[in-house]
């Protein structure tokens, strides 16, 4: 399988804060990767480099045949090939939940209202809201609010998907209702980076696990290596149950 993302040697600080600390490693096509590490070990800071939301002061990230690191990057043309989730969900209060997914098709792709309609309703069948399209954020749960933000990210047909912490801010119930919709995006063939504390959900589906520490890549491998860590600190991450 060729190679989508791949970050070599990259280092980031925020003054004199080193954020990540020479970070490598591929993200094959089709591949689902999950990056796990304590708070502040420097994964989600990778991810937003990953989409050019940081710049970093050396090394090199490739994505989607885009050179991140060039200070020449067309970050729009980046944007159209890589979606990205946040823990907030970030929808327009005043617009529907097909509306909100309507919007960047629109605007960034200019396609007409009844195409990007149409995107847009295929899309939350996708994430199982179909019924939910004329329903306004403040009448969904949080769950079905998340669902509705993948769903815009899928409507700008991207060629990989990162995901950053999407379910931290969900009660169990609806953690499981939006990891089901990112386990059929797995299965459909999407490749995925997600940043999750869901170490259950990173052992049955990620293809690749990469455990962070100190803002570097301190272990990767299957999900499987979740039951035997080979180093003292993902033994002691896994085990606190984190």
């Amino acid at each position: 399988m060729s190679v989508v993302v791949k970050l070599s040697n990259v280092h980031k600080s925020f003054g004199p804060l080193k954020v990540l600390d020479g970070v490598s490693f591929e993200v094959a096509r089709g591949e689902v990767v999950a990056v796990i590490g304590q708070s502040g070990s420097g994964k989600s800071t990778a991810l937003r480099c990953i989409n050019a939301l940081e710049t970093i002061q050396q090394g090199s990230i490739e994505v989607c045949g885009h050179a991140v690191h060039d200070e020449k990057l067309d970050k729009r043309k980046l944007r159209l090939d890589v979606g990205i989730v946040f823990q907030s969900y970030n929808l327009f209060p005043h617009l529907t939940a097909e509306q909100n997914i309507m919007l960047a098709p629109t605007c960034v792709k200019a396609l007409g209202k009844k195409a990007a309609r149409d995107i847009a309703r295929d899309c939350l069948a996708r994430v199982g809201l179909s019924e939910k399209a004329d329903h306004y954020p403040e009448q969904l749960s949080g769950g079905q609010q998340q669902r509705v933000a993948i769903a815009r990210s899928l409507a700008m047909q991207p060629k990989v998907m990162l995901f950053d912490e999407v379910t931290s801010a969900l009660d169990p119930q609806l953690t499981g209702e939006v990891l089901k919709v990112m386990e059929d995006l797995a299965r459909g063939g999407m490749t995925m980076i997600l940043v999750t504390h869901e170490m259950a959900f990173a052992r049955k589906v990620a293809s690749q696990v990469v455990y962070m520490n100190k803002g570097k890549v301190w272990e990767t491998g299957p999900g499987s290596m979740l039951d035997a860590p080979t180093t003292p600190e993902l033994r002691d991450f896994v085990g606190s149950g984190l």
